[in-house]
């Protein structure tokens, strides 16, 4: 049976001003209800300057708690879809969306205390786990959340209603950088207290998680979410994928994707179909699937190339590969063959993949 396409239609209902650069866009899928988990995100397909980008967004709202969809976007000083969104996109807008929720940025069933870490527009999918452990456990939350400055707090309100209604299981500390300056190692671990057995949810800039990472004392289990840069649809004339640049992700935070590969030509061929087009490229060792497909001239769908999104999804149809990394795709699709191409290696001579199934 024939994969139902990627992306629908949804029409902005509403839009909130949640600080002075960040928006929370309220969304009424067309076709299909998202089905989502709390901490996970949906990707968009955007047009800006007449090229279809495609950007990964937690989403802010919980199926427990919200009937509304809802995902929220920071703006970032030369983000192109961040900035298109928060320039042009008004209620009753309509913007393209996947149909399914991706991400393994979730809540597992224990009842040790959740305690989170966000930094900037890194709150969205916390403030989506925490709504939901709120409403369906006993768990205690404590929250960090690191800002620029007083404007920039992301869900104020929200958060202050929901730690006066859940006195007892919720606390929230707020940290503004431009009072105190950057957290560093020994706040963090101050802030842990005896929580080290905790459940430790990281979202925000690279330098802020590393930085988070490496100063928790453990046991606890960390869980840490991450946008890549997404690399440039390549020049079809070079010979190999550019070096990736730009920015996505649910703080389109810049970051490196893995770099393009150089491997040396092996026996064997990848062929590629997309949009009804077919063809083929001499395999490379240690090449991927998207590099593949972009080094045969096509410009495949593409976002975090982190393995964090299933914007590069594909189905192989021929041939296997090996996936370096996977958050996106479930068991069963991948038992159906489907692979996240960003991030599959060929380990058959010859492969053939379809993006149209």
């Amino acid at each position: 049976m024939a994969r139902p396409p990627m992306f629908q239609l949804a029409t902005v209902t509403r839009i909130v001003k949640e600080s002075v650069d960040a928006r929370t866009f309220v969304l009424a899928p067309h076709d299909d209800p998202v089905s989502y988990r709390a901490g996970q995100f949906c990707t968009f397909r955007v047009p800006v300057d007449g090229t279809a980008l495609f950007r990964s967004y937690s989403m802010s709202s919980a199926p427990e708690t919200d009937a509304e969809l809802m995902t929220t976007v920071k703006r970032v000083p030369g983000g192109k879809v961040s900035n298109w969104l928060l320039d042009n996109v008004t209620e009753g807008d309509e913007v393209e969306m996947s149909r399914a929720a991706a991400g393994r940025f979730c809540l597992r069933e224990t009842d040790v205390p959740l305690v989170g870490y966000s930094g900037g527009s890194g709150i969205t999918p916390i403030l989506s786990l925490t709504k939901c452990a709120l409403a369906t456990t006993e768990r205690r939350i404590r929250l960090l959340c690191a800002d620029r400055d007083a404007d920039s707090m992301i869900f104020e309100a929200v958060l202050t209603e929901l730690a006066e209604q859940y006195p007892d299981r919720l606390e929230v500390v707020r940290h503004l950088d431009s009072d105190g300056g950057f957290l560093d190692a020994t706040a963090i671990r101050d802030f842990v207290g005896a929580d080290g057995h905790a459940d430790h949810y990281l979202c925000g800039p690279e330098k802020f998680m590393e930085m988070v990472e490496l100063a928790l004392p453990g046991p606890g289990l960390v869980y840490s979410e991450r946008f890549g840069a997404a690399a440039p649809v390549p020049d079809t004339s070079a010979s190999t994928s550019p070096e990736p640049s730009g920015n996505t992700g649910a703080a389109e935070s810049a970051g490196a994707a893995g770099n393009s590969a150089s491997g040396e030509p092996a026996q064997g061929t990848v062929t590629i179909r997309l949009n009804r087009k077919k063809k083929s490229v001499p395999r490379k060792d240690g090449e991927t699937l998207l590099e593949s497909a972009r080094r045969a001239g096509l410009t495949p769908p593409f976002s975090c190339e982190q393995g964090n999104c299933a914007t590069c999804m594909a189905k192989v149809t021929e041939g296997s590969a090996t996936l370096r990394q996977n958050d996106a795709l479930t068991d069963d699709e991948l038992d159906e063959g489907y692979v996240l191409t960003c991030q599959a290696v060929p380990d058959t001579e010859s492969i053939t993949v379809d993006y149209d199934q």
